[in-house]
């Protein structure tokens, strides 16, 4: 059973959450990308909860700007510490009633979600005891790829699109056409895109897109343009870049928007590295194979539980 509430946090935002599972067990904590939101996970929630599975507290919020979470009109409110603020606050009130207060047992992302958590774990690796990435790019190579790749700026170009202030209006024209070419650009969507999971996502979107945009638009490491340097305009300390948390990357190699360059060179800042690629997946992965993923992230996260 999925439940859902409203989690007010001590710095002021809200975030509204889906959950599952016994409050009382190690929490595992998943966090979405755009254009979707915390459903996405459901899922993944009920899989964990089951004690089959691990019998985990599974706790899926919807990040700020999303759903009914906070949704603040500033962009500058949604650089990376503030985002990493959200989900620190989120943790110490989700773990208070489990085993391991202000920690989580696995922190499990999906693009800006990956962003989020790859920063944390960087900042904050007291807070969790392994992280799982689906095909979002750690913050060292996605900034090398986007100054040095062509065929990665290209890519990316999307990303300056999404920052043009008439971006929500584009995006929501004609029953959300581009938005939804996001996904049948890329991936077979005839075999996972349910009637049901369409309205899922167009209700989310309906509830407002500035506040998911804001994140690209907050984000130095984007491709360069005519009045932008982009990437190529910041330096990013590599003390910041380093996470030395046991991580797992699950990487959907047939990702148009984030190319296989992106995993080079990825151990040289995450030292404790596992990588599971997928070659007929897209970005789409927990959509197209979730039966293996969900079963990859069970795997690498018993055998931290087992290690306690």
């Amino acid at each position: 059973m999925i439940e859902t509430f409203d989690l007010l946090l001590p710095h002021g935002i809200t975030l509204s959450v889906r959950a599952a599972g016994d409050p009382s067990r190690p929490v595992l904590l998943f966090l979405h990308g755009f254009p979707q939101a915390a459903f996405v996970w459901d899922d993944a929630l009920r899989h964990f909860a089951d004690p089959a599975h691990g019998g985990f507290r599974c706790i899926a919020p919807n990040l700020r700007g999303y759903e009914r979470s906070s949704a603040p009109k500033d962009v500058q409110a949604y650089r990376a510490k503030h985002l990493v603020q959200d989900i620190t606050a989120l943790i110490e009130q989700v773990t208070v009633h489990g085993p391991t207060p202000g920690r989580v047992a696995g922190l499990v992302a999906h693009d800006w979600g990956g962003a989020v958590a790859w920063n944390l774990a960087a900042l904050q690796p007291q807070r969790l005891d392994r992280l799982v990435i689906l095909n979002s790019p750690h913050p060292g190579t996605f900034w090398r790829e986007l100054r040095t790749s062509a065929a990665q700026q290209q890519a990316s170009a999307y990303m300056n699109v999404l920052c043009r202030p008439d971006a929500a209006q584009w995006l929501a024209a004609n029953g959300y056409a581009k938005l939804w070419a996001f996904f049948r650009g890329m991936s077979d969507t005839s075999r996972w895109l349910t009637p049901a999971l369409q309205a899922q996502h167009e209700a989310v979107w309906a509830l407002g897109l500035q506040g998911g945009l804001h994140y690209y638009a907050a984000s130095p490491l984007r491709p360069p343009s005519a009045d932008d340097p982009g990437a190529a305009g910041v330096e990013l300390p590599n003390a910041l870049l380093r996470v030395s948390v046991p991580t797992l990357v699950i990487w959907g190699m047939r990702d148009q928007a984030l190319l296989p360059g992106l995993l080079e060179g990825l151990e040289a800042w995450v030292p404790d590295l596992r990588i599971e690629r997928l070659p007929d997946a897209t970005h789409w992965l927990l959509h197209e194979q979730p039966e293996r993923v969900l079963a990859s992230i069970e795997a690498f996260v018993a055998s931290a539980q087992r290690a306690r």
